[in-house]
């Protein structure tokens, strides 16, 4: 089985963003619904699978949702739903060549969807998604190259 990439991945509403979340945080965390219930200080995993079922969570407890998951999809689908692109901010630090060529690879793939998506071949909400990633780790790279000269510290960095 390929290996998913989280970034390349997005919500196409806001329970699935949710699903996406606690999935993340059991692949990548080893972490059910009830561990991520208790980092949130919930007294019950119930609630947490009420909020996942209705997709209506309240906006405070989003942010300690997603820390307790490691991963931002209720955002990210609460600002493309608002037609607006989320671009993390730049260290800049130097990248490593695995990195770019990531990027690269990933210009490549999401340009041969757009020609199949002229085509006929593609589905329009999977090259939009794909345009819009591409967009972002762009903007990352650029913001990165303008901070280089006088690099962040690295605290939150794993």
């Amino acid at each position: 089985m390929a290996r998913r990439i989280w970034k390349h991945e997005r919500p196409i509403s806001l329970p699935h963003g949710m699903e996406m979340n606690v999935h993340h945080a059991k692949v990548k965390g080893n972490k059910g619904v009830d561990r991520i219930a208790d980092l949130m200080g919930m007294p019950s995993h119930f609630t947490l699978y009420k909020y996942m079922e209705s997709g209506r969570m309240p906006a405070i407890l989003i942010p300690a949702f997603e820390n307790a998951c490691g991963a931002h999809f209720v955002t990210q689908y609460l600002a493309s739903s608002s037609n607006r692109m989320l671009v993390e901010i730049p260290t800049g630090r130097r990248v490593n060549h695995k990195e770019l060529n990531e990027v690269s690879a990933y210009t490549n793939q999401v340009m041969g969807m757009l020609i199949d998506f002229y085509e006929g071949r593609c589905e329009q909400a999977e090259v939009a998604g794909a345009l819009t990633t591409l967009i972002e780790d762009l903007a990352y790279q650029r913001g990165n190259v303008a901070k280089y000269q006088q690099p962040e510290l690295l605290l939150g960095e794993e």
